[in-house]
């Protein structure tokens, strides 16, 4: 055995992860990487001393618009960023045992679905400087739904929702002071984008030449974790390990705002 892929409730990732870690193991965890970001950290800190890959499987990260998006941030196309928009909102049946909706393991939209347009706002934005947050908390005492605004040293703004009780569109948006970015929905399967800039009538349009649709796009993520691993990295690049920390800081304060403990 090379890699583990842990893919177990939430609630048994850290645990998981570290005696795969002990065992001198890669190891690929579902997102969201831990409960909290000290769950997260000590993941991080063990996987660092033994030496061996980790990455919180955040499979969005490596689909190609992702990587033709994160270009054109970088070459500027958009101006400077100002707001990201982004939602994640699927409709669970009430089931009191069920892992969503059990405290126990991890339930609740913030760490099921949110982690999703949260780590969307990292990634464009970076950490934020300002969390609000508000949302609903279902009868076994996790978040049904929830919405966050978030700021950023720079003035930029973030804002995200995330939902069990209704489906939301699962779009995301970037805009800036020069053009606007449209993910086609969901942002976080595979698809395409359309770029509107100011003062032109003419969007700009890119479509994923592969044609894969959702699941199959785990390719993309399973691909770089390989040539990862071959490489003899620890970490990825494209998803480092302080990113999925930094994101459960988010989720964090979200939840403390929310009145759900720790």
């Amino acid at each position: 055995v090379d890699i583990v892929y842990v893919a177990a409730p939430h609630s048994e990732h850290r645990v998981l992860a570290l005696l795969a870690i002990a065992a001198g193991k890669h190891v690929l965890i579902e997102k969201p990487i831990a409960l909290t970001a000290i769950e997260a950290r000590e993941i991080a800190d063990a996987a660092r001393a033994a030496g061996v890959f980790a990455m919180e499987a955040m499979w969005a990260r490596f689909l190609p618009q992702t990587t033709v998006i994160t270009a054109l941030l970088a070459d500027g196309m958009l101006g400077d960023i100002g707001l990201v928009a982004a939602d994640y909102g699927s409709i669970f049946d009430f089931d009191a045992t069920s892992r969503a909706f059990d405290p126990a393991l991890g339930g609740g939209a913030l760490l099921d679905l949110g982690v999703y347009p949260i780590w969307f706002a990292h990634c464009v934005l970076g950490r934020p400087s300002r969390i609000v947050a508000s949302g609903s908390i279902t009868s076994t005492g996790v978040d049904g739904q929830a919405a966050l605004l978030f700021s950023t040293a720079s003035g930029a703004e973030a804002q995200l929702s995330t939902s069990m009780i209704v489906s939301t569109p699962v779009r995301a948006t970037v805009s800036g002071s020069l053009a606007s970015l449209d993910i086609d929905a969901p942002f976080v399967a595979p698809g395409g984008f359309t770029v509107y800039r100011d003062g032109t009538d003419e969007p700009l349009r890119w479509d994923d030449p592969t044609e894969l649709r959702w699941r199959d796009g785990l390719v993309w993520q399973a691909t770089a974790v390989a040539q990862h691993v071959a490489d003899g990295l620890t970490e990825s690049p494209l998803h480092p390990l302080d990113t999925s920390v930094a994101v459960l800081e988010t989720i964090d304060e979200a939840r403390r705002q929310l009145g759900l403990p720790a």
